[in-house]
């Protein structure tokens, strides 16, 4: 089973987003979309996470650290934030699933110069040689992939470093719960 590790310091990650949250998201990020596609948006958002819960092939394992500021990041409005942290809380649940809170008392580190990523590393499939892993990094205007050997290394290194950083699994599951009863009410 693959594992697929994000980074995020903005956003959660789309994989994890509540229906809300992401309808919110698309109306700061695509303000000019039809109500309409905005919807249909959304709703492909949420059907790509039957990834998660898909038994063939095998769900992969999702490995998530999120900076503090993410959790205090007001998408919509309370509500919105309350219901997406709860989610997050209920996603962890699940065995393949793992959300994990660099808390901002880490200070800077290296994921504030790299930037929100994930690692992508293919199976080989029916391939004799599989794809090269890649470094994703999504921006307003498209998306950067790196598939250069150092540079996936040198996001590896980001990655451990930043696992390093950052709470266990229960301390970020308290400290959600905390951010959702002190900051968004709910």
């Amino acid at each position: 089973m693959k594992v697929i590790p994000f980074f995020k310091n903005s956003l959660v990650p789309g994989i994890l987003q509540s229906r809300d949250y992401a309808r919110g998201i698309y109306r700061i990020d695509q303000p000019d979309m039809s109500e309409d596609d905005r919807e249909r948006a959304v709703e492909l958002r949420l059907q790509r996470q039957s990834l998660l819960t898909r038994r063939l092939p095998k769900a992969p394992q999702v490995q998530v650290v999120l900076c503090e500021s993410v959790l205090l990041r007001p998408v919509s409005d309370s509500a919105t934030m309350a219901g997406q942290l709860r989610h997050l809380l209920t996603t962890t649940s699940m065995p393949n699933i793992s959300v994990r809170v660099l808390p901002l008392i880490a200070g800077p580190h290296h994921g504030t110069v790299a930037g929100e990523f994930v690692l992508l590393d293919f199976p080989p499939g029916n391939r004799s040689t599989p794809e090269p892993p890649v470094v994703y990094s999504e921006a307003i205007t498209g998306a950067l992939y790196l598939d250069r050997p150092n540079e996936f290394a040198t996001y590896e290194k980001v990655w451990s470093s930043l696992l390093s950083l950052a709470l266990d699994e229960g301390q970020s599951f308290q400290l959600i719960n905390k951010i959702i009863g002190e900051v968004h009410h709910g």
